[in-house]
């Protein structure tokens, strides 16, 4: 006589923006006890080598946007459906904090629907990890009173009245995913007179060991830019607190070109492909 297996959990955690030390204790308990962890590919390779159970599966399933490779999210979702469904515990690992610019809306849909347990873990999102690594307090006193998040990954998500109102609020501006839509973000916000004194800052690779920031005048960007080819994940802050950064960095450019999170490769994408007890970069 075969018995169907209790129902397991899924816990949609927040990795962090990268430094594995800005993983919660939270989620690190619940990776030592997880059966499977489903990781996106802005997650530390540090955290699955210190913190996974060595028995648990690891299955990537990262996204590239734009890059050609990615994991469909409906493949995402019947990765946690189905290893819920054999009653095992599933942490849905991603990069920064869950619920900031990604799909957690749709697996929580596919949970519910599928009647699973779950749990939200937040993490550090970037822009707070970015800011921190770069020394620009994003509400300092005196240069803003609040902060956006934003993203710009494509021509049609961001009206021109409401470019207007970005280029004339004392908030500061964070975008995410939008470092190849950077120069028409620039001659938006100029185009609608963004004052002088708001600066901009490239962060790339924040909290990692190849963090690279960048000072710009929005006015001077096209001139001094050297190049517009930036490494992923990249973030953009606009605003006056950026000029902080010049006081305040405690941590230097790397300088470098290398990735700490890597490129997708193919074979890294589920067919379902998956490892046990092995950690890959």
């Amino acid at each position: 006589m075969t018995t169907t297996p209790k129902t397991g959990k899924v816990i949609l955690a927040g990795a962090g923006p990268g430094d594995p030390e800005l993983l919660t204790m939270k989620a690190a308990r619940f990776l030592q006890n997880a059966d499977v962890v489903l990781v996106d590919r802005l997650v530390s390779k540090e955290i699955l080598t210190n913190y996974v159970s060595p028995k648990a599966e690891i299955i990537h399933v990262g996204k590239q946007c734009r890059r050609g490779i990615s994991t469909p999210q409906k493949t995402i979702n019947e990765l946690m459906v189905e290893s819920a469904l054999l009653g095992k515990l599933v942490v849905r690992l991603k990069g920064g904090d869950v619920s900031v610019f990604s799909n957690i809306l749709d697996e929580l849909e596919t949970l519910v629907a599928n009647n699973i347990p779950y749990e939200i873990i937040p993490g550090v999102t970037a822009a707070l990890g970015a800011a921190a690594f770069a020394g620009i307090p994003l509400t300092a006193r005196g240069y803003a009173t609040s902060v956006r998040f934003l993203t710009y990954y494509k021509s049609d998500v961001v009206t021109d009245e409401y470019w207007k109102e970005l280029a004339n609020s004392d908030d500061t501006l964070v975008f995410y995913m939008s470092s190849e839509t950077l120069l028409n973000v620039v001659e938006k916000l100029t185009a609608h007179h963004i004052h002088e004194d708001k600066l901009l800052a490239i962060i790339e690779q924040a909290t990692t060991p190849f963090q690279n920031v960048q000072i710009n005048n929005l006015y001077d960007f096209k001139r001094n830019i050297l190049e517009t080819n930036f490494v992923s994940p990249t973030l953009i802050i606009i605003g006056r607190v950026v000029s902080l950064h010049e006081n305040f960095r405690w941590l230097e450019n790397n300088n470098s070109k290398e990735y700490y999170f890597k490129p997708l490769n193919s074979h890294l994408i589920p067919n379902l492909q998956s490892e046990k007890n092995t950690h890959v970069s």
